[in-house]
């Protein structure tokens, strides 16, 4: 009965009823948009890379080394060397290693020296593997494997050509304009940092810094092509079109490059897979101790928590700001309940008459705060699905944040009920004026 008298006495204050559930339905929803958010962002963290055991590389901190290996931010440390390289790739413990030589961009976007390995054991979310959307990996010494999102934000296409810069800025006035790569391959969309990264092999980043005659792989290469190219003058008279048909389909078939033959001076860093992971600590130390070469070895997960960590104060922050508008919303609710009491004096004369007793109009008064509170905490659930949902795509293809399922976890259901806690804390104002005035109204009907 006190909950039908209740949804009609805000029928009669539909105005003012509409104003107050429109506030907190709004202070609700962004309370939840921020922590939706903050979820997805470090579940999207986490995962960025898996599978990678160690992260090696010369000593520069752990949130640098993994900021600028994994999420290509930050300026890369100075180079390990290949003596290096080779101790760890014969170490008993290590399974896979890929090596990452950065530095250079390609129209803002991060390059990536590597070899065809990268895309053999680089896992990504629940171990999943790189796929491509087009093409194949490495096909020769000046080939390159695009992200997702470049081939889409700048019209890329197999078999194009790109140049690569110089350095790390957006504009670069150092560009290797007589090594072009040629696109081999673009990379499905990961929602991670590989999407916005150009991949090249180590033999073709060597070439574009000092020139062909460093590297012997290549000379060898073009003398080949050069001796084809001698033999097919001397029959360019001959059947020419029927030649360099059959001359090309012979070299699709054959087309093959392995890019791990090529050892370069030094790298940037190296990921190393072991093949038994809890052997990572031992390893670890081991490298971090070695003498040889000052060396860095870094755990993912651990220098991934500690990157968390930090970002944690901005979520508490943005929560605290949220959390504070709820609470001026709710405030807002008291107000409204207070500013009525006066016009309902004689309603609650009338509840008086018929034997309401005071305790009877506090809980009037708070069950109206609470269905109020309850009508916009569902709105708000309703709302920030149907915002995610239509927000979805745009998420991903920006910021690379692909929302994962259920949007809605733990934290939402105690931000629902700490809110509804908070709603009955404040309703106590406005209920005891209606205790009150209760008290009085039935002194002035005994009187």
């Amino acid at each position: 009965m006190l909950s039908t008298i209740a949804i009609e006495s805000l029928k009669r204050r539909k105005t003012t009823a509409i104003l107050t559930l429109l506030s907190i339905t709004i202070s609700i929803s962004l309370l939840l948009c921020v922590d939706i958010i903050c979820t997805q962002v470090k579940t999207s963290f986490t995962r960025t890379v898996s599978g990678v055991d160690l992260i090696v590389g010369a000593p520069s901190g752990q949130l640098n080394l993994l900021l600028s290996s994994v999420f290509n931010i930050g300026t890369p440390t100075k180079g390990i060397e290949y003596k290096s390289i080779a101790a760890l790739q014969s170490n008993k413990q290590v399974s896979w290693l890929i090596p990452l030589s950065l530095g250079d961009t390609h129209r803002g976007f991060r390059v990536v020296g590597t070899t065809n390995s990268f895309f053999d054991h680089f896992k990504y979310g629940d171990m999943q593997s790189l796929e491509m959307a087009a093409g194949s990996t490495f096909t020769q010494p000046l080939s390159t494997v695009i992200g997702a999102d470049i081939a889409k934000s700048l019209g890329y296409k197999v078999g194009d050509k790109i140049i690569i810069s110089h350095g790390l800025g957006s504009v670069s006035f150092n560009n290797h304009d007589d090594h072009p790569f040629t696109i081999s391959g673009i990379v499905k969309k990961t929602g991670t940092p590989v999407d916005k990264a150009v991949y090249v092999t180590l033999q073709g980043l060597e070439e574009a810094h000092t020139g062909p005659k460093h590297s012997p792989t290549s000379m060898l290469g073009r003398k080949s092509a050069d001796k084809a190219n001698e033999h097919e003058h001397e029959h360019e008279h001959e059947h020419e079109h029927e030649h360099e048909h059959e001359h090309d389909e012979h070299t699709k078939e054959h087309a093959v490059y392995n890019s791990e033959a090529f050892t370069p001076e030094s790298v940037s860093v190296v990921m190393l897979g072991l093949k038994h992971r809890v052997t990572a600590l031992q390893l670890q130390y081991q490298i971090n101790q070695s003498k040889k070469e000052p060396l860095m070895a870094i755990l993912p997960g651990m220098a991934l928590a500690e990157l968390w960590q930090i970002m944690g104060n901005v979520e508490s922050l943005l929560l605290g700001l949220s959390g504070l508008i709820v609470i001026c919303a709710l405030i807002g609710l008291a107000t409204m309940l207070l500013a009525t009491m006066r016009e309902r004096y004689q309603e609650i004369a009338v509840l008086r008459t018929i034997g309401a007793g005071p305790f009877t109009l506090l809980l009037l008064i708070q069950i109206e705060a609470m269905l109020l509170t309850i009508v916009s905490a569902a709105l708000s659930l309703g709302l920030v699905a149907g915002l995610m949902s239509a927000l979805k795509p745009w998420l991903s293809s920006t910021y690379g944040l692909f929302l994962s399922s259920p949007l809605f976890g733990q934290s939402s259901v105690i931000i629902i009920l700490l809110i509804l806690g908070c709603t009955y804390l404040v309703s106590l104002f406005p209920a005891v004026a209606a205790y009150r005035r209760g008290l009085h109204a039935g002194l002035n009907a005994n009187s």
